[in-house]
């Protein structure tokens, strides 16, 4: 099961991605342009959100399976910045408070009365998780730690 939710979590990371980068676009467009918000702005808001949360059970379903976290007592206290710390801490921190900003912007958008504070929430508040989002991802390139863009089932 592991395996299977890495490998799931690593492809839904690119569905997140896309989403909030589309998501940001869209926002950004209609707060320039001082659109109407939309019922079909309002579903991407929607829906971007909700692929975020389902990222984050697929990441706490792994952090809690995983033999990174599980055998954290035999690190030496002296290696702090590791593979091992990356993921048990640095990595769950970062996505818990991306999950917190994307999750804070979708609700304070959906309440908002005036069309172009919805876009402008949506920009400002989807644009800090996304960026948070870019910092925690363990991308191949990263000097903390390093995985494939995409690993296979």
């Amino acid at each position: 099961m592991y395996p299977f939710l890495i490998s799931l979590h690593s492809l839904w990371r690119w569905l997140v991605l896309g989403s909030l980068i589309y998501s940001i676009y869209v926002s950004y467009n209609g707060f320039i342009s001082k659109k109407k918000f939309t019922a079909a702005a309002d579903n991407l808001r929607h829906w971007t959100a909700t692929i975020i949360h389902i990222q984050l059970v697929l990441g706490m379903s792994i952090y809690i399976q995983s033999p990174v976290v599980k055998y954290h007592l035999l690190d030496s206290p002296h290696n702090l910045i590791n593979e091992q710390y990356f993921f048990r801490y640095f990595h769950l921190a970062m996505m818990l408070v991306a999950v917190i900003l994307i999750t804070i912007g979708s609700a304070r958008a959906k309440r908002s009365k005036d069309g172009v504070e919805k876009y402008r929430i949506m920009f400002k508040w989807f644009s800090l998780g996304l960026a948070v989002i870019f910092i925690a991802i363990p991308w191949p390139f990263s000097p903390l730690t390093s995985r494939p863009y995409i690993r296979s089932f």
